[in-house]
């Protein structure tokens, strides 16, 4: 089922050629299939060349973390069929099936609260095969939620606090989950999502400026009252002051960068996976990027995030030419989140940001961030699909 979905999408994606014989820009699924393909081909081979010191060290075979995460992408386009196959998108904007979304992630997170600490945070279940990351779950029940109440109700949010102050109740029971655990770049990018999304369905802008005033102040606070951001921040400031203690990480990334220059020192042959930076196979795995592959291989892999993103952006504007407000919202908010992660996590690992656990999407080690990514390609996929289909049947509810 798994590769039947993949390959009849891209066989239905082939570029066409026009009256005149020039042959047209490739379709958003086919740009969207390709990125996506080169992406976790590009992860498999960084992931295993970042790792083997790392498995080696901890009395694990080397090819572990490849394995495991091969395991999670097949995982990953399996449970990428259900929703493509099996989920009407009608059934999805359910108001009930909404609400029911909202319940079980909320009860998840709850859950995650009563587990055992992993490197000080409670962010995970264990599933035996694979500790899931509930805050990656939330992300996409949030998009699909904010992008539904944003055209029910409409009027609201466009008018007046009463939209903000409604969907305040459902980000504040997240924003207290995520706090507990704590998981604040998560937190990040759900918030700044749904802020996105309220922005292009029309809310004032003195609503945004008001509420930037507040996210930023109490954003402050977070930092300012918790010992472990504050040092993250200030080793930002001067990445190199304590290379020994708090600017480890970080000092050792620009260094791989700087070893990497154009071309990279080559594949394999990285110094700083050796027990120098820290589970480089994870967060920091760009830098690895850069140090092997050089320049051209960072280049490699954001120029592939950006067709990812641009893929979803074209189909949220082409649901949106039809009229069909949820799916185009649905496809941005997707579009947001890879964004988002996209930055912070290549922003981090460049020092320009104090450094925090947000994965590079279809790139970095993890099962949860693959998971939740492949499900979220295959809503993207299948918004491309029906939406023609839709709009010839005048559907309205879209």
């Amino acid at each position: 089922m798994a590769l039947s979905f993949l390959s009849r999408s891209s066989q239905k994606s082939q570029p066409t050629t026009g009256s005149d014989g020039v042959l047209s820009m490739p379709s958003a699924r086919a740009i969207l299939l390709s990125s996506v393909g080169c992406m976790l081909v590009l992860s498999l081979l960084m992931v295993a060349s970042a790792s083997i010191p790392f498995a080696l060290s901890r009395g694990m075979t080397e090819l572990y973390f490849f394995e495991h995460q091969l395991m999670y992408m097949v995982f990953g386009i399996c449970m990428a069929a259900i929703p493509y196959y099996l989920l009407p998108l009608r059934t999805l904007y359910k108001t009930e099936t909404q609400f029911i979304l909202l319940a079980i992630t909320g009860g998840l997170l709850f859950l995650t609260l009563l587990g055992t600490p992993i490197n000080g945070s409670k962010r995970w279940l264990e599933l035996g095969f694979l500790n899931f990351q509930v805050a990656e779950l939330a992300k996409l029940v949030m998009i699909v939620f904010v992008a539904d109440f944003v055209v029910r109700r409409s009027f609201e949010v466009r008018n007046g606090w009463d939209g903000f102050l409604r969907i305040f109740l459902v980000v504040g029971m997240i924003t207290m989950f995520l706090l507990l655990q704590p998981d604040f770049g998560s937190l990040v990018v759900i918030v700044g999502t749904v802020f996105a999304m309220f922005y292009i369905a029309g809310a004032p802008y003195k609503q945004f400026l008001a509420l930037g005033v507040l996210v930023v102040g109490l954003a402050v606070l977070a930092v300012t009252l918790v010992q472990y951001r504050l040092i993250r921040v200030l080793s930002f400031l001067d990445p190199f002051d304590d290379v020994q203690d708090t600017d480890y990480q970080l000092a050792r990334s620009l260094i791989a960068f700087g070893r990497g220059e154009f071309t990279g020192v080559g594949y394999g042959e990285s110094v700083q996976k050796l027990s120098h930076l820290p589970e480089a196979h994870t967060d920091f795995l760009l830098a690895i990027t850069g140090e092997e592959l050089g320049f051209v291989g960072v280049t490699m892999v954001l120029l592939l995030e950006a067709l990812i993103i641009g893929s979803a952006m074209r189909i949220s504007y082409n649901a949106l030419k039809r009229r069909q407000m949820r799916m185009s919202y649905t496809a941005f908010g997707i579009g947001i989140v890879f964004i988002a992660q996209t930055i912070i996590n290549a922003a981090m690992n460049m020092g320009a940001i104090p450094t925090k656990g947000l994965t590079m999407p279809f790139f970095s080690y993890g099962g949860s961030s693959m998971l939740i990514s492949l499900v979220m390609v295959a809503l993207l996929l299948k918004i491309y699909k029906e939406s023609p289909e839709i709009e010839k049947s005048q559907g309205r509810y879209y």
